[in-house]
């Protein structure tokens, strides 16, 4: 048996408010395997996108540690964090997190230039191409609707083939019919490429699409 893509241990995220300290994580513990599909559910409030957070090494833990292919985040500096993300994660946020100023044909090369890849243009045209945009290669985002920004940012997510993709209420910025578009098409390419997804979602039909849920109840893992 491979070892987990993620192991999340006695991970708690405290911080101080007027008020004292208020506990956003308390000691929550899982494992993924490599190539699972797995939705993070929850109240509003509950400590989701924190989760999903301290799990990118976009945020750092009071207590507590991820390891992300092997890589055990926290015991490395801000830069190295930041190369392990550029190599194994792709993201994908419910406000789509496209550069206004770049074409949908710009946004995708961009992670492939900063890996330095020679070939980011033509890779970025395919996967423009694999998400049914193969027409608005040169439209800036604000020259797109809702579901092409999020079909833009799916492919800019996907074009680096990481290992692991965190997504972050996805459809929450769409109507019910393109979400669901959009949600297919997640689903599709992470098959493909045998992507680990990881879905932050408070929609019970896109959490039952994947293989677990994890409920968290206000900071706690109540279920797996």
């Amino acid at each position: 048996m491979s070892d987990p893509i993620i192991v999340v241990e006695r991970l708690s995220k405290r911080v101080a408010d007027a008020t004292g300290v208020l506990t956003i994580l308390d000691d929550v513990e899982f494992r993924i395997d490599s190539g699972q599909t797995v939705a993070i559910v929850g109240a509003s409030g509950s400590g989701k996108s924190t989760l999903l957070s301290l799990i990118a090494g976009l945020d750092t833990p009071s207590d507590g540690r991820v390891l992300l292919a092997g890589h055990d985040l926290f015991a490395l500096d801000e830069d190295a964090r930041a190369a392990v993300r550029a190599t194994q994660l792709g993201f994908v946020f419910q406000s789509f997190q496209l550069l206004t100023h770049l074409t949908a044909l710009e946004n995708v090369m961009l992670p492939l230039e900063l890996l330095g890849r020679p070939d980011a243009r033509a890779l970025a045209g395919e996967m423009l191409a694999r998400v049914g945009l193969a027409g608005r290669l040169r439209h800036t985002p604000r020259l797109l609707s809702g579901g092409e920004q999020q079909r833009v940012a799916l492919a800019r997510a996907f074009v680096v083939r990481p290992a692991v993709l965190l997504a972050d209420e996805p459809t929450g910025s769409l109507d019910h019919a393109t979400g669901a578009q959009v949600m297919s098409l997640m689903f599709e390419l992470n098959r493909e490429a045998g992507t680990t997804l990881l879905l932050v979602t408070h929609d019970r039909g896109i959490a039952l699409k994947c293989e677990r849920q994890l409920v968290i109840d206000a900071g706690r893992l109540v279920g797996v």
